[in-house]
């Protein structure tokens, strides 16, 4: 009995070629490291007592690192619309193109709107960040209430509480089940695609 191979045109179907760009791996990976610490933060400060002597210096970083965040989310999305990323295997499913667009999309917005929802409540309220005990940042203009806008930041970023682990999902699946080596191209170590003309 002979065995089954794929064609090598197959194969090579199912292979994610290149690489994103170092500026842009780095850019994912410090905005996941980001992402995640605002997050637990934010739930830790939500137990926090106000009167604690600590809790300004909390809100401090918290509010620094948001915007942080927003400025780097915003570079990096200038950087993906002037750097066109590596293509998806050709072997994949539409579905599956669909899913990684519509992922993909819904995290920048969220990468965006989450901090500056936050930005717009501390500009609705009292006070002023200093960012990393550094400088002051301005206050945007007055846009609806403090309140309006600390309810939409904690629901964007539920958003993110349920987008994350689904985008995990899908790159543990792109390893282990498609094994197509997309989620090897956002990794540290394997180099970008040479420019096709």
């Amino acid at each position: 009995m002979t065995s089954y191979a794929p064609s090598p045109d197959l194969a090579r179907s199912r292979i994610a070629p290149g690489a994103y760009t170092s500026v842009a791996k780095a850019l994912h990976w410090i905005l996941a490291a980001l992402i995640i610490l605002q997050l637990v933060g934010g739930i830790v400060m939500g137990k926090l007592p106000e009167d604690a002597s600590y809790a300004s210096a909390v809100f401090t970083i918290h509010q620094s690192n948001g915007l942080t965040i927003l400025a780097l989310s915003l570079f990096r999305l200038v950087w993906r619309l002037t750097h066109k990323p590596p293509p998806l295997p050709e072997g994949t499913k539409a579905w599956d193109r669909l899913f990684a667009r519509a992922t993909q999309a819904i995290f920048y917005v969220l990468m965006i709107a989450v901090p500056l929802a936050g930005w717009l409540m501390v500009s609705g309220h009292e006070g002023s960040v200093n960012f990393f005990f550094l400088f002051p940042v301005p206050h945007l203009p007055a846009v609806g209430s403090h309140e309006l806008w600390e309810e939409a930041h904690e629901l964007l970023a539920f958003g993110f509480i349920g987008l994350i682990p689904l985008h995990i999902a899908g790159a543990l699946k792109h390893r282990y089940v498609d094994r197509d080596g997309v989620l090897a191209r956002m990794l540290p170590g394997r180099r970008e695609a040479a420019p096709t003309h």
